[in-house]
C-alpha cells in the first residue's frame, strides 16, 4: 500500500473511476468488486439527501450522480465508495438516497406503489423492494424503502403522508392487526392501528 492519499487526490481518483464506468443499466456491479480498503473520506450524505464534502455542500448534482452509481453498503454496516481499485468509507445520516415521490396504480392486493428518488430511481416496491418502519428515538416513524444492493431510500415526510392515505388494516408477521400498504401482492405494515 502507497503513501495515504490527500482528501483531494481521493475525491479527484474516484471521479475519475465514476466517470470511466460505462455500463448499460447505469450501475456499475459495484457487489462483486473486492478493492483495497483506502481509509475514510469527508464525505456525509445527510438525512436530507444532501451530500456534504469537507463541511461544503456539493452543489453539482452531476457529480453527486455519479458518485451515488460507485455507492455500496457492505454487511459490516458502512457505506463505501467502491471503484474496482478503491473502496473509501463516507458517513450516512440515514440513507443514501431519500424516496421523494410515490404514485399508486390498482388497489388492495394488486396494487402497485411506485416510488422515485431524488436521484431519479424508480422502483416498485414489492418482494425485490420491500419496505420497512422504524420508530426513532423521538417517536416518530422512519420508513425506508429498499434501493438497491443494501442500500435504501428514506421516504420524505411528504410520501409517507400518500402511503398513510393507501393503508388499510392487515396482519403483521407476529399475527397482529396493524395498517398497511400492499404492492406486488406483499403487505408492508407500517404501523399501528390508531
Amino acid at each position: 500500500m502507497g503513501a495515504p492519499k490527500s482528501e483531494q487526490d481521493a475525491m479527484q481518483s474516484l471521479l475519475s473511476a465514476a466517470e470511466a464506468i460505462d455500463t448499460a443499466d447505469g450501475y456499475p456491479p459495484v457487489d462483486r468488486w473486492e478493492p483495497e480498503y483506502c481509509g475514510e473520506m469527508d464525505l456525509v450524505i445527510k438525512r436530507d439527501g444532501g451530500w456534504w464534502h469537507e463541511g461544503a455542500r456539493i452543489g453539482r448534482e452531476k457529480l453527486v450522480r455519479l458518485f451515488a452509481r460507485i455507492l455500496r453498503k457492505d454487511a459490516d454496516g458502512e457505506t463505501y465508495l467502491v471503484t474496482p481499485v478503491e473502496k473509501i468509507k463516507i458517513k450516512v445520516e440515514a440513507a443514501p438516497f431519500t424516496a421523494v415521490r410515490v404514485d399508486r396504480t390498482g388497489s388492495g392486493q394488486d396494487q402497485k406503489l411506485a416510488f422515485l428518488t431524488n436521484l431519479d430511481d424508480a422502483l416498485i416496491a414489492g418482494p425485490e423492494h420491500p419496505l420497512r418502519v422504524e420508530i426513532a428515538e423521538d417517536g416518530e416513524p422512519e420508513p425506508y424503502v429498499h434501493v438497491r444492493g443494501r442500500l435504501e431510500a428514506l421516504i420524505t415526510r411528504a410520501a409517507f403522508y400518500d402511503l398513510v392515505e393507501f393503508a388499510e388494516r392487515g396482519e403483521n408477521d407476529q399475527g397482529e392487526q396493524v395498517m398497511g400498504v400492499w404492492s406486488r401482492g406483499v403487505f408492508f405494515p407500517l404501523g399501528p392501528i390508531a
